[in-house]
């Protein structure tokens, strides 16, 4: 699932939310940082938002026990609202035992700002954010939570009046569109359109009491999916020439824009993404690791050449010369036979090396389709297992019993891996290589295609992977901050001012017997970053 939130969007989802779940008892709440994503477990339901710049949306999911990593919460959810005008569901909680007593929990539903925020006390101290922000005051925890400005847009409580309406119906069309969405409450790109008919202020006004939640007795309290930016979506109200089918409520329509295809929403929906991601990780080294075996047994050299190559030196033993690096000798069909030597070894010596060679070619000829047959039947078995993930048809001891995790549910962060693990601003996971030797295990083992590959520019450095599975450019900030990640561990880390060359990790190529780290990146970008340490400190997530 992919929407479009709007403020009436926004506003229409608090209030069925809280006509819902209301007075609900809440058991815990998960937060993953990983795929992004905020659970609220609930004894009726348990209510999921998808934060990603990819997977935007809301599901209402049947009652599950929280996971082991969830952060319980004995609690009562005593009311859900919106700010009028405004992109952002509070969720006022009170304790059932413990203290403090009341709390918050604040999506922030904003394009490229996208966060869940867990405040306690009565001036909302953070307890936990997705995203973090600088400013005053910053965003980040221990900090008092502070909500968005309030929206100075006109028409926020009733009709915002006819020399509003005259002035915008007076300009042509696109004008009239961009007025319409700076001056006018309740308004967005999804409304535009229809909302400059003739019939648009009953439209706005049927938008603005369902985003309200003042709805007259006699007027059905109905939504529908229409068709959004990225395909169908819920909407409060049935928008003309966008409406898909209509809805009960917002919550209905959510439900049916889920199960769209016939199969609800994604099965790993409350599987730990960490769990996930690294399932994704195996996944792709065993898929390198079948690559390498078909690579190695299409590269492998002849060994009856290179025992003909042995035959002859011994054979031609007085025709060669001491301390070349070939001969040509002729072959016992009366050819020239031109043969790689080493310096430093004699006609036997060298001999005895091809002999070598070719029997343990034999024996990889021998063994080869073995081993092609066991990663190809890995890489099968690990690829059925993410499908039923998918499918929901999968329960986490198997993930787990594929990927080493610690308690916190999280890849075991030892010093095995390639890699540090930092997290940027906008929440994406960030990898930097342990150095030369480790850079390519981290390029090549460690990252998907998609994934951004970044390293600073004509010095030695550490690789830097940033995860990402848009098919888009990734956040500005974020990759930003990879770039700096990428300076930093960098012989430039003293530069005022570093390039940074970034591409999608499918463009990075290792070439034969380069040394450790050395690639070769295509389709390159450049960012000009400076090495910051404070904000290494800030991003970092060991």
């Amino acid at each position: 699932m992919r929407i479009q939130w709007d403020s009436a969007l926004v506003g229409a989802t608090a209030r069925a939310l809280d006509r819902r779940f209301g007075g609900a008892r809440i058991r815990a709440w998960h937060l993953d940082p990983v795929q992004r994503r905020f659970a609220l477990f609930l004894r009726e339901a348990v209510v999921v938002w998808d934060l990603h710049p990819e997977r935007l949306g809301m599901h209402v999911l049947d009652p599950e026990d929280p996971p082991p990593e969830a952060r319980p919460l004995p609690a009562k959810l005593t009311r859900a609202w919106s700010p009028p005008d405004d992109r952002v569901v509070v969720l006022e909680t009170r304790r059932i035992r413990g203290r403090p007593p009341l709390g918050q929990i604040v999506l922030e539903l904003l394009p490229n700002r996208e966060n869940a925020v867990v405040c306690a006390g009565g001036d909302a101290t953070v307890q936990a954010t997705l995203r973090t922000r600088e400013g005053d005051p910053p965003l980040r925890r221990g900090f008092p939570y502070s909500l968005p400005r309030p929206s100075t847009r006109q028409g926020i409580h009733d009709d915002p009046g006819d020399p509003v309406w005259r002035g915008i119906t007076s300009l042509d069309r696109d004008d009239a569109r961009r007025a319409l969405l700076r001056q006018v409450a309740w308004t967005s790109p999804l409304s535009a359109d229809a909302l400059l008919r003739d019939d648009g202020r009953e439209l706005l006004a049927r938008i603005r009491r369902a985003a309200r939640g003042d709805s007259s007795g006699d007027e059905p309290s109905a939504a529908a999916v229409i068709l959004g930016r990225w395909g169908p979506q819920p909407y409060p109200v049935a928008l003309p020439e966008r409406t898909v089918e209509e809805a009960r409520d917002v919550l209905d329509a959510f439900q049916k824009v889920a199960a769209g295809d016939g199969e609800g929403p994604p099965g790993e929906i409350l599987l730990p993404g960490a769990l996930v991601e690294a399932l994704e990780d195996a996944v792709g080294r065993a898929g390198s690791r079948a690559e390498r075996r078909q690579e190695e047994r299409d590269t492998l050299d002849d060994p009856a050449r290179l025992q003909g190559w042995g035959d002859l030196l011994l054979a031609r033993f007085g025709q060669v010369p001491a301390g070349v690096e070939s001969v040509t000798l002729e072959g016992f069909d009366g050819t020239p036979v031109r043969i790689p030597l080493d310096p430093a070894e004699g006609p036997d010596g060298n001999a005895r090396r091809f002999y070598d060679r070719a029997g343990r070619l034999r024996r990889a000829r021998k063994e080869l389709p073995a081993r092609i047959r066991a990663a190809q039947d890995e890489l099968r078995r690990l690829e059925d297992l993410r499908e039923r993930v998918r499918r929901g048809e999968a329960d986490r001891s198997e993930l787990e019993a594929v990927v080493s995790t610690d308690r916190s549910g999280r890849p075991s962060d030892g010093p095995t891996l390639p890699y540090r693990r930092f997290r940027s601003s906008g929440g994406l996971e960030i990898r930097v290589g342990r150095g030369a030797a480790r850079n390519d295990d981290l390029t090549f083992h460690h990252a998907r295609p998609g994934d951004i590959w970044l390293h600073a520019r004509h010095t030695a450095g550490a690789h830097v992977i940033l995860r990402w599975d848009g098919e888009d450019a990734p956040p500005a900030r974020d990759l930003e901050e990879a770039a700096v990640l990428a300076a930093l561990h960098s012989r430039a880390r003293t530069s005022g001012s570093v390039p940074v060359d970034w591409t999608r990790r499918k463009y990075v190529r290792k070439p034969r017997k380069a040394p450790p780290g050395a690639v070769v990146p295509d389709r390159v970008g450049t960012v000009f970053v400076t090495p910051d340490e404070a904000l290494a400190e800030r991003l970092r997530d060991d």
